[in-house]
């Protein structure tokens, strides 16, 4: 992989911005038929480490990287690089970001209120609420809230050259049943139920489904049900407008061809992803999101039971509803989502209580070495001293990629 010229130029103007300082703490009401690990039984965080991670992921070619760990009542936050190659701007922790797939999670959370308001049944056909979308009845909302319904992902082919494909749909608006059309025009990966198979595909109709059953766009109910509840102030769903509102990292394509410039790919539309894959945020609301998630905040005890079965993906990471579960080194689980969208990679995940949050960005995609680096940040927040050194050399196993293509998430 070729550094960007501009690397070592990041790593002065970026130079560590680790800070600690004090935020109120929050209540943490329990949580039926759960037994969170206790705050107490984490190990704090590995703060030099994070930023030895961070130095790693510029290194190898991301313009910037942040992570910002909220531990209830100290917030740590470390960044490096720029957030703009062209001003040279650097980044901080406070900026807004493209969250790719950790769209999802917002999206199953909007249809599991919908399940505790008895307006949709987890394992009820999708044609009986959306009639004749799919060439099988059998496939029910629950297989596609976890990636089991056998819809092939379109996104295979659209980017299958990730950076001719990305520009032949940055300014295009797409309708939901279009994007539902490209996969139907390939064969299923496998029977409904029969397997998991990572594909964009499902979340789509999962923002169908939200707007046939409310009435109102996904923009309207991500706003009613989470943005405003939360008080998420950074985060937004704007499609199909390109702009990132406020200050913004701008998110950098790491070119098809060896030694090529990175394509600034911060506008777009993501109308190829739309309820899968197009909310904006920032480190801050995406804590405070998965924070209040597994607290049972936002949906009932049973809808969160729902949503946390979950079924093993590979040797590290399982699935329940719209949420990941990754399995550390220290023996420590943490549950969240991770996100990859033209220009960024994200982590965003928490403890199982609630009480220790992380979100890491880098701006750049299109690079493996950098997504696989950027996990790291995980086992620095949540293990501590404890994590167990891994190899760069050694790969994350793709988990927003559908098996047949390792691209743009």
């Amino acid at each position: 992989m070729v550094v960007s010229a501009m690397a070592g130029r990041s790593a002065v103007l970026g130079a560590v911005a680790l800070s600690l300082l004090t935020v109120p703490a929050q209540a943490a009401p329990g949580r039926a038929g759960a037994e969170p690990q206790p705050a107490a039984a984490l190990p704090a965080p590995d703060t030099a480490g994070l930023a030895a991670v961070l130095d790693s992921v510029v290194a190898q070619g991301a313009p910037g990287a942040l992570a910002r760990i909220d531990d209830g009542t100290k917030v740590y936050g470390s960044t490096r690089g720029l957030a703009d190659r062209s001003t040279g701007r650097a980044l901080t922790t406070a900026d807004r970001f493209r969250v790719g797939s950790v769209t999802k999670t917002f999206s199953a959370v909007v249809l599991l209120q919908l399940v505790d308001e008895h307006k949709l049944a987890l394992d009820t056909s999708v044609d009986h609420y959306l009639p004749g979308l799919l060439p099988d009845d059998r496939i029910t909302v629950r297989q596609v809230l976890s990636h089991r319904s056998g819809l092939y992902d379109y996104t295979n082919d659209m980017f299958a050259s990730s950076v001719s494909g990305f520009e032949a749909v940055r300014n295009k608006v797409f309708t939901y049943r279009e994007l539902v059309n490209l996969s139907l025009a390939k064969p299923r990966t496998n029977a409904p139920g029969a397997a998991y198979s990572y594909s964009n595909t499902n979340f789509v109709v999962a923002g169908m489904l939200i707007e046939k059953l409310t009435g109102h766009s996904v923009k309207t109910e991500y706003e009613n049900r989470i943005f405003r509840p939360l008080r998420l102030s950074d985060t937004f769903y704007v499609h199909p407008d390109t702009k990132i509102p406020g200050q913004h990292a701008n998110g950098y394509l790491t070119s098809d061809k060896a030694g090529a410039e990175p394509v600034d790919a911060t506008d777009q539309t993501v109308s190829w992803a739309q309820s899968a894959g197009a909310i904006i945020s920032s480190a801050r609301d995406l804590d405070t999101f998965y924070s209040a998630l597994v607290r049972g905040k936002l949906t009932s005890a049973a809808r969160l039971a729902d949503m946390e079965r979950f079924s093993r993906v590979n040797s590290t990471t399982s699935y329940g509803l719209g949420l990941r579960r990754r399995d550390l080194s220290c023996g420590i689980s943490v549950y969240g989502h991770t996100g990859a969208v033209q220009g960024y990679y994200t982590y965003a995940f928490t403890s199982k209580d609630g009480k220790r949050s992380l979100t890491a960005l880098a701006n750049a995609s299109n690079n493996s070495a950098v997504l696989n680096t950027l996990a790291g940040t995980l086992e620095s927040a949540f293990c501590g001293k404890r994590a167990v050194t891994r190899s760069s050399a050694t790969p994350v196993e793709r988990e927003d990629v559908a098996p047949a293509a390792p691209r743009e998430q």
